[in-house]
């Protein structure tokens, strides 16, 4: 079997698919085909993989080919010494991960010089030989023998042949993988707080004397703790059971040494191999373990990040509608911007209706001349500082409007990463002239009336909605959030004639450099009549238009399929089909009993298959539909606007504004999240919080826990009102010390910090306590 075909077989099982399909994609792939593009026009050729097949295809695709890569340069090296042998050549073709390759050559490295070079330089693999050998005879007196320069006496010795022992251990391939497998079932990772850090880590309080599973910790926890020991609050260790596994671990070390009898020889190999356990491999062990914990933390993370950003991109959009955005703020002011259908800038102003100027009245009056004078017809405010103060400034102007005048409707919307936006170079561009803080006010308003569109102008990092996304492989991480942002806004398609750059830039073959060629284009032609206007563009060549035009929409053009999803290599599979039809093409779009006279399978030629066929008539049923869902907004309950006006018991709507591993953030109107915890998530056993709900979702919740002080609420969206946090866990099989996870609200830009720890004694406020600390 060639390395490509390995290839294709070990990502088929991965993906759960056959190898023909997989060898197909990575050819597209490697053409410079896109994801987007391979998953929506090319199922013939895949076989119908979809983005997610696809995106974890190519992840493996890299590993797998630097795998090869290694294995051809270590049997290169190896051979290269005179050592390869048949053995060590199938040995390094099973090999099928990284740290078993490495395994089998750590003999062949080169290295420093270490004790054991310098024992075989002195002879005393002779000693070594004969203890092995002779295993009733003492150690001690067949050292006598082997007395040479540097080892004088029979004690250096026996530490000459040891040192050589221990290293045949420590690169024996075969003992390192039994060890590794032990251990990876195994292992315990334990915490314990330096001395006299256990006031300044305080927020680390759960981990100060801590013991679980390290194949079963959950990310947020292997994060918590090490981020913990990076801040010098507790040190983190990866071993066996001290009671048991230890002696296990020593027995596995001695196994190859067949050292099982009571002889004077037996014992010593087994003092050697405890030795070599505790002073070599315990340590190389754990450092494996630390990195693979690392990285599988990251992983989880990275992938939790990335879902609750995919739900927030693809959350409802508001529309083309004139919107009023507010940036609340207190002594600096409300930042007020009117951008009209399209998002164009209209109108921009600061309102001061609160401290130190309290011009309640000026402010109300701003308001109903902006909403009147530009016919506004959505309010968005952001949730920051004075959001609910802002959102009864906007109840009260609105009352007092002229009853024959629009009536805009208020929605409070997450203003995370607006900050970042409004010092932007992208800002600063966009609007040379405006107030740094006024920019945020036009970016609440526009991610109102598109989320997608406007989001994506900001580093997803920035957003808010990840797990200690700082601690992470920041290159993965952002590789990972690059792969979401395309995914979404090649789902949902783009105006090209209204798409800003930084938009053109994630759809399918453009990139920023093209998408800004577009758009000088469009600025100095005007708008695109058609797709195959595209090929004007400077720098726009045939493959990039193979790529992007099925992504582009135009609106009311001379070609009525421009506006939809189908491809303009498919156009004349799209007029056959309507031809079938028997009426012309504007009428037999949006018309699903047209089509349903028809047969998707008397379309399929050598070019296009049943899928690509399929998905034409859909498109053509519903063209251009745009896959989010409608519009909806959580009500904030009168009254309750700071969390000391929540008691519990109290049913209130909410949005939820970020998914975690142990629960959901959920926005009630009152400046600080509240977390419903997975426990109460419903009447039943939820594993995974995104099951129940996702970012942007409008839940009814209940207040079951208030603390003021730090700014801690508990909710639940449990129906039974009966089980607590803590019997729901319990049913599930707590573990010593399971920690506990709470939540706030986190700042611009940013992730909440936690402030004090709780005192223990509620279950709900110790879950509050553990998610402040995940965020």
């Amino acid at each position: 079997m060639d390395t490509d075909q390995r290839i294709a077989q070990t990502i088929a099982q991965d993906i759960n698919a056959r190898p023909q399909q997989v060898t197909a994609a990575v050819q597209l792939l490697d053409g410079g085909a896109t994801v987007p593009f391979v998953a929506r026009y090319r199922k013939e050729v895949t076989g119908g993989l979809d983005d997610t097949q696809l995106r974890l295809l190519a992840d493996r695709l890299v590993y797998l080919r630097e795998l090869e890569a290694r294995r051809v340069a270590i049997v290169k090296s190896i051979d290269e010494q005179g050592k390869l042998t048949d053995d060590l050549s199938r040995a390094i073709a099973k090999a099928d991960t990284k740290a078993a390759l490495e395994d089998i050559y750590l003999p062949f490295k080169k290295k420093r010089r270490t004790r054991a070079m310098i024992a075989r330089e002195a002879g005393l693999a002779a000693l070594l030989d004969a203890i092995r050998a002779n295993r009733n005879a003492d150690p001690a007196k067949l050292a006598e023998a082997h007395l040479c320069e540097g080892f004088e006496t029979a004690k250096d010795a026996l530490k000459g042949a040891r040192d050589i022992q221990a290293e045949e251990l420590c690169e024996n391939a075969d003992l390192l993988g039994r060890l590794r497998d032990f251990l990876h079932r195994e292992a315990l990772i334990s915490a314990r707080v330096i001395a006299g850090q256990e006031a300044q880590g305080a927020k680390f309080s759960d981990y100060f004397d801590h013991r679980e599973s390290w194949a079963k910790v959950p990310s947020h926890r292997a994060l918590a703790m090490l981020r913990a020991a990076k801040e010098g609050v507790v040190t983190v260790d990866i071993a066996p059971d001290p009671e048991t596994g230890a002696a296990q671990a020593e027995a596995i070390v001695a196994a190859p040494l067949e050292a099982r009898g009571e002889s004077p020889g037996d014992r010593w190999l087994r003092d050697v191999a405890g030795w070599t356990w505790r002073t070599k491999l315990s340590l190389t062990m754990m450092l494996d373990l630390m990195g693979d914990l690392r990285a599988r933390a990251h992983e989880e993370a990275i992938t939790v990040f990335a879902r609750n950003l995919k739900d927030l991109l693809l959350a409802a959009p508001a529309g083309a509608r004139t919107t009023l955005g507010l940036d609340p703020g207190i002594r600096t002011g409300v930042k007020a911007a009117v951008v009209d259908a399209t998002g164009k800038l209209l109108a921009t102003e600061t309102l001061y209706p609160f401290q130190p100027k309290n011009d309640l009245r000026g402010a109300e009056a701003a308001i109903q001349r902006l909403v009147t004078r530009h016919g506004v017809d959505l309010i968005a405010i952001g949730n920051g500082t004075a959001s609910r103060e802002t959102e009864r400034l906007v109840a009260d102007a609105l009352k007092n409007l002229p009853a024959s005048g629009p009536k805009p409707t208020k929605v409070v919307v997450s203003e995370a990463g607006a900050s970042v936006y409004s010092a932007s170079e992208l800002a600063a561009k966009e609007f040379p002239d405006l107030d740094v803080s006024l920019r945020g006010a036009v970016s609440i308003a526009r991610r109102l009336q598109d989320p997608l569109a406007e989001l994506v102008k900001i580093e997803p990092q920035s957003i808010g909605v990840g797990q200690y996304q700082h601690d992470v492989d920041q290159h993965r991480l952002s590789k990972s959030l690059k792969a979401v942002v395309e995914d979404a806004v090649n789902a949902v398609g783009v105006d090209l004639n209204t798409a800003s750059a930084p938009l053109l830039a994630h759809v399918s073959g453009l990139g920023p450099s093209l998408a800004q060629s577009v758009v000088d284009f469009r600025d100095a032609n005007g708008a695109f009549a058609s797709r195959k206007m595209l090929k004007k563009v400077s720098g726009l060549g045939p493959k990039a238009f193979e790529q992007c035009a099925g992504f582009l929409r135009i609106r009311d053009g001379a070609e009525p399929l421009d506006a939809s999803a189908v491809h303009p290599e498919a156009y004349d599979v799209a007029r056959k089909i309507v031809s079938a039809c028997g009426r012309d093409l504007r009428s037999v779009m949006g018309d699903s009993k047209a089509l349903a006279q028809v047969r998707a399978e008397t379309f399929v030629d050598d070019r296009f298959g049943l899928p690509t066929v399929r998905d034409i008539m859909a498109e053509l049923e519903k063209p251009g539909r745009d896959p989010r869902p409608g519009f909806v907004t959580a009500s904030f309950a009168d009254g309750v606007e700071e969390i000391t006006d929540l008691k519990p018991g109290m049913s209130l709507e909410g949005t939820v504004t970020n998914v975690a591993a142990f629960g959901a953030f959920v926005d009630i109107g009152v400046h600080q999240d509240g977390l419903v915890h997975v426990s109460q998530l419903a009447d039943r056993f939820v594993k995974d919080p995104h099951e129940v709900v996702k970012a942007g979702d409008v839940v009814r919740v209940r207040v079951v826990e208030v603390d003021v002080p730090r700014k801690r609420i508990g909710l639940s969206m449990r129906k039974d009102g009966g089980a607590s946090a803590k019997e729901d866990r319990n049913a599930r099989g707590p573990h010593k010390n399971d920690p506990r996870k709470g939540g706030g609200k986190p700042p611009r830009g940013g992730s909440a910090k936690p402030k004090g720890q709780d005192s223990g004694n509620s279950a709900l406020g110790a879950a509050l306590l553990d998610a402040m600390k995940k965020r």
